[in-house]
């Protein structure tokens, strides 16, 4: 019954964690998408802030 319940118990914190790192990653992505958005975004402002003719 010892053995069940530690085996039960050390899956639930795998799966936990793993959770968590899955939506850490999520996240990290996300982030970094986002700021490669807003770096094209700002390089484009800037080419046309400088743009002459």
């Amino acid at each position: 019954m010892m053995l069940e319940l530690s085996i039960y118990m050390a899956a639930t914190t795998f799966s936990t964690r793993s959770l968590k790192l899955r939506s850490w990653h999520r996240c990290s992505k996300q982030a970094r998408e986002q700021r490669a958005r807003l770096y094209i975004i700002w390089r484009c402002a800037v080419i046309l802030l400088c743009w002459h003719d």
